[in-house]
């Protein structure tokens, strides 16, 4: 299996319901009971969290990631270190670290299971 596939094919998905402005999309790539934790201080647990973070977010926001890292855990667990870059309609660029962990599902289709991201600050 290459991993990196894997999570590339993923993070794909997950940028296209970004780019798109498509919470429900976005929260497609996450497992029913998926640990997720944005910008926003708080967490969620569940889709729907996901979905009412990414409905939050501006019309025209874009990302761009770069994987840095990516570990098997176990069989049919995935983390992976990610560099994402945020751009907002007015062109101002946020970077973080993201951690995601992909669970391996029935189907063999793969899903993020926990999310969180880090605010680069300089």
């Amino acid at each position: 299996m290459d991993y990196r596939t894997v999570i590339t094919r993923v993070l794909d998905g997950w940028k296209d319901g970004v780019d798109a402005h498509r919470p429900d999309e976005v929260a497609n790539y996450f497992t029913e009971d998926a640990l997720f934790q944005g910008a926003h201080p708080g967490y969620s647990v569940g889709r729907k969290g996901v979905e009412e973070y990414y409905e939050e977010q501006p019309v025209g926001l874009t990302v761009v990631y770069e994987i840095r890292e990516i570990r098997p855990l176990a069989q049919g667990v995935l983390s992976a270190y990610v560099d994402p870059v945020f751009t907002r309609p007015d062109g101002t660029e946020l970077p973080f670290h993201l951690t995601v962990i992909l669970l391996q599902q029935a189907g063999g289709d793969w899903l993020i299971s926990h999310y969180h991201v880090s605010r680069i600050v300089e």
